[in-house]
């Protein structure tokens, strides 16, 4: 039997930050590391707004302590984070104002998460507004991730890219790219949303999974309550168990506005469903 880690998503144990669905909750995201550890969470994956981006503490050395800091009281370690500010500023934006600032933006946070936190996983969305949807916007991407390569590399930070790709243009994506820090990030229910089949995803990139977000959707809609969904979680788990997978599985399951019972009950069924 694999034993699997468990985190969450940055803000799901706390009240909806200013109405989102999903933000980092400026002014009080460390309430959450107490109430992780009171769920016995090992993990919280933080959360990089493009919205007061230098007020998040990932972005100076001083918020960092600070996290460190709770990390160190609590038990409750931050060794992913999900760089949502990407889908507000596209690393494949045609505007070269936007994407210069981006570039900048992913240097310092790929600075500060390796140098100060120890962060493993940079999860870079590309999905909606962040979409690559053809050969330019790749050719954009490759051309402004591919300098900071080296830099993932020494501070020992991944890329782990979140993609609405299918399995072999996500696959094709990887080797354009070539480096090995360019990785996975599999969402179970954004997958089960776009209708793919888990078995030719992890036939085509399963070994480069290093992130993974678990959630439940209907296809081609929104976020449901873990096992109510199209998710197929039986031969997800079984594939991850061939995989070797061994990072942690980040719940970033269907939340309410307040955020603690809901999670409740989802971290049950899924404390039980890895367990059998």
């Amino acid at each position: 039997m694999n034993s699997y880690s468990i985190g969450v998503m940055q803000g799901r144990l706390l009240p909806k930050y200013m109405g989102r669905y999903q933000a980092h909750p400026l002014g009080y995201w460390q309430e959450e590391f107490a109430l992780a550890r009171g769920l016995g969470l090992e993990f919280i994956e933080f959360i990089l707004d493009h919205n007061d981006v230098e007020m998040n503490p990932l972005m100076s050395e001083e918020g960092t302590r600070e996290i460190r800091a709770l990390s160190s009281e609590t038990g409750v370690g931050v060794v992913s984070i999900c760089a949502d500010y990407f889908m507000e500023a596209p690393l494949s934006s045609p505007s070269p104002d936007v994407s210069a600032r981006s570039v900048e933006v992913l240097r310092r946070l790929t600075q500060n998460a390796g140098r100060f936190l120890g962060v493993r996983d940079i999860v870079i969305p590309c999905v909606d507004q962040s979409s690559l949807k053809d050969d330019e916007d790749i050719e954009r991407f490759a051309g402004n991730v591919l300098p900071l390569a080296g830099l993932a590399a020494d501070n020992g930070v991944r890329f782990s890219l979140e993609t609405d790709l299918a399995p072999r243009p996500f696959a094709d994506l990887l080797t354009r790219l070539g480096s090995e820090v360019f990785t996975v990030n599999y969402d179970t229910g954004n997958s089960a949303s776009l209708g793919y089949d888990v078995r030719e995803e992890f036939a085509a990139y399963g070994n480069r999974i290093t992130d993974i977000h678990i959630k439940d959707r209907v296809r081609g809609g929104g976020s449901v309550v873990l096992g109510t969904g199209d998710t197929d979680f039986d031969t997800f788990f079984t594939l991850l168990a061939d995989s070797g997978y061994d990072g942690p599985l980040i719940m970033q399951a269907y939340r309410d506005d307040e955020g603690v019972a809901v999670f409740k009950t989802q971290l049950e069924w899924l404390t039980r469903r890895i367990s059998t």
